[in-house]
């Protein structure tokens, strides 16, 4: 975006609500404005317009090249830094002026189809072979020494991976921020598909910018509340929109991870051969913090020990811009000065390290740095801290099991409990029933039935048609509040459930990765389902930690629908790898939020089962979800708590 503030999945920020459950920014996303640097020197550097750069299959991609200058002349051989965007050259003005007058040779590359470079934009298709291209092209210059980077985020962090999957000789080094992961959380989050597609496939529409129109976010909402109420199947948005797309079509084409996606992104073998050094950056509410972690998890599991020493891992406290120009608070969420670092000042020390003999950037004083938040939200004492092995540093489990037996769960103030003790011990359990007018006597009882009954305590009903949410709590504009606003929590009563823990008796650490697993007994045979994870402080302040989504036809894998039977009871496991690290102070509760995404941040799933970008009102189906948690079907939320020092 510009160097300003869009997949933890889940939220709203300066463009967009790209759903309504957390703080990230909706992945990917155009170049923040770039404020200036406080190590910035004085502009001091020549420039080339309009460099054309020859590709493999003779379509030209343009760049606009900054070279550093000394004493009045252009300088002498140094390595180049390239950035890859579909966001327009000038976009990343301010970042490219910084690191000419720096001493490096900085270009702006135009994806093929967009700016002045030639081709078609297909999103993401590309960007391999050209990245490749582009690091050869360059190392063969007059002002480049052999030595070529690069520099970028999002889309510009995913093309770093691409190019480096393609092994381009001269590639020295990559520093992937945010980097958007195709099949993970885009152009979908777990195949369930996002209205912001549309969004993005306008910025990008054509060779020109779109900012402004992509930037109007009254507009977009707009829009995705009247596609939302008027029931518009999901594949024909775009339309809709009133920018019918092919790109948008395209990826309709593909509603679950497949071979396409796989194309884009490195195989295991690829992985193992990438050996150069590698500093990836991410933020715990970055909306594409899944798609960073992956990559760096994948790599790390195929590389050897002596490139794994290589590879450093930085995961701030920010959004999707923070990871390029970090802010001390996001959406309400207080992150304390210490988490605004000079990232164009580290970069340089990275680059300088690995490319010109200097010295290693004093803030990587281990191969992970993390930012630990405060308790509260003062935004007082959040700290960085180290360490050597990221597996290790989220290995911290402790369960937390759902009970809504006393007749709560269906709201705020009538939630059920997240309990350290799980449901007794039953080896063969046998559900109550008397829905059907009976137990009022021998000869006219209830049963006792080896399936749970329909309705229960812990039980939501999803009605498609229902609509209250997004027209009472999403068309709203929250973007500085996003990150503590309770109006989806407060809106929950028989479409969800709401489960608090006791009060905290002690300050205690949450480090690594939550998960949660339910047990579900649906009376239809698929649906969507969504979690959210807050910290509420004593005063009743939330802090949002973390969430996801599901489609249950993909409950076993992304890659193959298996819709429930009828009368059966499903495993569905939330376990994105997200990451959060933040105090949780004395007298905090936890709270869960299990519900229906229902919102017109995410395609709209009618429950039939059918091809759900073809639906409409027509094929909707209300679903009662009735979340199971007895001795033999234990729904239960893993929180990282970490060991007292």
């Amino acid at each position: 975006m510009k160097d300003r503030p869009i997949a933890a999945p889940l939220v709203i920020l300066s463009l967009l609500v790209f759903a309504p459950l957390a703080i990230a920014q909706t992945s990917p996303t155009p170049e923040p404005i770039a404020k200036p640097s406080p190590s910035a020197p004085p502009a001091d550097y020549d420039l080339r317009w309009a460099v054309k750069i020859p590709m493999r299959d003779k379509v030209e991609l343009n760049a606009t090249l900054y070279l550093p200058r000394s004493a009045n002349a252009t300088a002498g051989r140094t390595p180049v830094i390239f950035t890859l965007t579909p966001y327009i050259s000038d976009s990343y003005h301010a970042r490219a002026a910084y690191f000419a007058s720096y001493g490096y040779a900085f270009a702006l590359v135009d994806v093929r189809g967009r700016g002045n470079s030639g081709g078609d934009f297909e999103p993401f298709a590309n960007e391999a072979r050209d990245g490749h291209d582009v690091v050869e092209w360059f190392a063969k210059q007059p002002f480049c020494d052999g030595k070529v980077a690069m520099w970028g985020g999002s889309y510009a962090g995913f093309d770093q991976w691409a190019t480096a999957k393609e092994l381009p000789p001269h590639l020295a080094t990559i520093v992937p921020a945010a980097a958007a992961h195709p099949g993970l959380d885009f152009p979908f989050t777990n195949n369930v598909g996002i209205p912001y597609d549309t969004q993005w496939f306008t910025l990008t529409s054509g060779h020109a910018s779109q900012q402004n129109l992509f930037a109007d976010s009254k507009f977009w909402r707009a829009k995705f509340l009247d596609a939302y109420k008027q029931y518009i199947p999901f594949k024909t948005l775009d339309s809709f929109i009133g920018n019918p797309s092919a790109n948008f079509q395209r990826v309709m084409g593909h509603p679950m991870v497949d071979a396409y996606y796989d194309a884009m992104v490195p195989t295991r073998e690829q992985f193992a051969k990438i050996t150069v050094p590698i500093l990836t950056i991410t933020g715990q509410y970055d909306g594409d913090e899944l798609g960073a972690l992956t990559f760096y998890r994948d790599h790390l599991a195929n590389a050897s020990a002596e490139t794994r020493a290589k590879h450093f891992l930085i995961i701030g406290p920010w959004d999707h811009a923070g990871t390029r120009t970090p802010t001390d608070e996001v959406g309400g969420v207080k992150f304390g000065g210490s988490a605004v670092i000079d990232l164009n000042d580290l970069h340089r020390q990275w680059y300088d390290w690995t490319m010109k003999s200097g010295a290693k950037p004093e803030f990587l004083k281990d191969r992970v740095a993390y930012y630990l938040l405060a308790s509260g939200n003062s935004g007082a004492n959040g700290e960085w801290k180290y360490a050597d092995d990221f597996e290790k540093l989220t290995a911290n489990h402790h369960p937390l099991y759902l009970d809504a037996t006393d007749g709560g769960g269906n709201g705020v103030f009538h939630s059920g409990t997240l309990s350290e003790k799980p449901a007794t011990a039953n080896h063969h359990p046998l559900y109550l029933d008397a829905t059907d007018g009976g137990g009022n006597g021998v000869f006219h009882s209830g049963t006792l039935s080896e399936k749970p009954a329909g309705t229960g305590a812990d039980e939501y009903i999803y009605d498609p048609l229902d609509v209250h949410r997004g027209e009472e709590v999403e068309n709203v504009d929250n973007e500085k509040t996003a990150g503590l606003d309770q109006r989806r929590a407060l809106s929950v009563g028989k479409d969800g459930l709401v489960y608090h823990s006791d009060p905290a008796s002690k300050e205690m650490t949450l480090l690594g990765c939550p998960k949660l697993t339910l047990w579900i007994f649906p009376d239809v045979s698929d649906t969507d389902i969504t979690a959210e994870l807050d910290e509420i402080l004593a005063d009743g302040t939330r802090i949002a930690l973390w969430s996801d989504v599901r489609r249950l036809r993909y409950r076993d894998s992304v890659r193959q629908e298996k819709l429930v039977k009828l009368g059966e009871s499903v495993r569905c496991d939330f376990n994105p790898g997200l990451f959060i690290a933040r105090r949780m102070a004395k007298g905090s509760r936890l709270r869960l939020v299990v519900t229906a995404p229902n919102s017109i941040f995410f395609e709209k799933n009618y429950n039939s089962g059918g091809v759900v970008a073809n639906e409409t009102a027509k094929d909707a189906r209300t679903a009662h979800i009735r979340i199971l948690h007895d001795a033999e079907h234990a729904s239960v939320l893993d929180v990282p708590i970490a060991p007292a020092p």
